[in-house]
């Protein structure tokens, strides 16, 4: 029995070595946090690269240790998940790859206890890397078993200056060519409306096809299967709910009684599972007093524009909640301490960015803001905003107007959405 255990193992171990081979003669996409997650290897820190299903974490993992001999194992290979003995794991990987240093382990949350595993080998010296689809069981485990020993990375679908790089789209002489800002205009037309995973921009796909499927696997593969879900037609109508009222406000207990859930907790234990396998994030309200924050209705965003649009069969899309969307992931991106802002008066502002206790931007979002009563309700909400929150910053985000305007003797400007982007 161990003599086939043996043979299996190394087989497996064999084939995923092909894989990698395979993997790494494919041409990609350059990511832009890249060089910085490069600088890092050769510390004894423990590479955790985070992120929705099918947005290239492998691929930046690879790219990351590509100048370096690496042994690579993806653990979405069921037939990994059967071995008990990692013992053994760790032996076939000596016997292919002789004595590396370097780990690639991907999509490692389906390994039973895995934190432990890779616990032991970064104390044997190894450098581990890992890919995961699910922040809270990573983070959870993460932070009880290797607290302070590990770095994390984030992998979203493609920015939009990823984007343009994949359509060979230049934007580096567009102040001086009104040509290339035509294309760049056309383009971010194109990528709200299909949105920036790989596979969707590199490949010849039908966009709605493969996110709606995606979608799909990630929502029963990642979620209902993992977590045992009892109900999962509710949560399927829940996770529709919530894109299709992208960037809109939200309580627990309105969608309990919109989607008849039997409890409060329930929907609150399902939203955080979308949240944790990356198809929805929410944001909290600004406010001074962290009781009146945490009362108060989340806005719900997607990951992706495309895989929005994907789902909302027969409407209309809408521009301006759409550039909202993609503002909110870009910050995220950018890794910004975000809100929103609703007074009591109804006065509301798109996006708060705060620097510790010092708030940073006031942001608006404005599709078509050359419409005279659009500009005054959108600056009118940011200078009110304003003299509650004394931000430093007060930015409208526009399709395609870009100026400075000194109004009430505050310097308001109104940038291009793609500049912004690109910025």
């Amino acid at each position: 029995m161990q003599f086939i255990l043996k043979i299996g193992m190394k087989d497996l171990i064999v084939a995923h070595r092909s894989e990698k081979k395979r993997l790494l003669n494919q041409t990609y996409i350059k990511r832009e946090n890249l060089a910085n997650a490069r600088r890092t290897l050769g510390n004894s820190l423990i590479k955790v690269i985070i992120g929705p299903r099918r947005a290239g974490k492998s691929v930046f993992a690879l790219q990351m240790l590509r100048d370096t001999e690496f042994a690579y194992l993806n653990f979405d290979d069921e037939r990994l998940l059967k071995v008990s003995n990692y013992d053994q794991l760790l032996k076939g990987i000596n016997e292919i790859y002789g004595r590396t240093k370097f780990l690639l382990f991907d999509e490692i949350q389906n390994l039973e206890k895995w934190e432990l595993f890779v616990n032991r080998l970064q104390r044997k010296g190894y450098e581990v890397v890992l890919t995961g689809s699910n922040s809270r069981l990573l983070s959870r485990e993460l932070a009880t078993h290797l607290t302070g020993r590990y770095m994390e990375f984030d992998v979203y679908p493609f920015s939009f200056r990823e984007y343009l790089t994949a359509k060979g789209i230049s934007f580096s002489d567009v102040d001086s060519d009104p040509e290339i800002e035509g294309s760049i205009l056309n383009a971010l037309n194109e990528y709200l409306t299909t949105g920036g995973y790989p596979e969707v921009v590199v490949k010849p796909l039908d966009p709605r096809d493969y996110l709606t499927v995606l979608f799909e696997s990630i929502l029963f593969k990642d979620i209902v299967k993992r977590y045992r879900v009892r109900y999962p037609k509710l949560l399927s109508d829940l996770a529709y709910y919530l894109i299709s009222n992208f960037a809109c406000r939200y309580t627990n207990t309105r969608l309990r009684k919109i989607l008849d859930f039997r409890s409060v907790h329930t929907t609150q234990n399902y939203i955080s599972y979308l949240s944790e396998a990356f198809l929805i994030f929410s944001i909290s309200r600004f406010s001074f007093k962290l009781k009146e924050q945490l009362k108060s209705p989340q806005k719900v965003y997607s990951y992706d524009t495309g895989m929005v649009n994907a789902l909302r069969y027969g409407l209309s899309p809408d521009h301006g909640r759409l550039m909202e969307n993609l503002v909110a992931v870009e910050l995220l991106r950018r890794k910004k301490d975000v809100y929103y802002y609703r007074n009591r008066n109804g006065v509301e502002v798109d996006f708060v960015t705060r620097r510790g206790t010092k708030l940073i931007e006031l942001i608006q979002v404005a599709y078509n803001i050359t419409d005279s009563r659009t500009q005054q309700r959108e600056v009118r909400s940011l200078l009110r905003a304003q003299r509650h929150l004394k931000a430093e910053n007060l930015i409208v985000l526009t399709w395609d107007y870009n100026r400075e305007e000194k109004i009430s003797g505050l310097v308001v400007q109104f940038i291009p959405l793609w500049r912004w982007l690109l910025s």
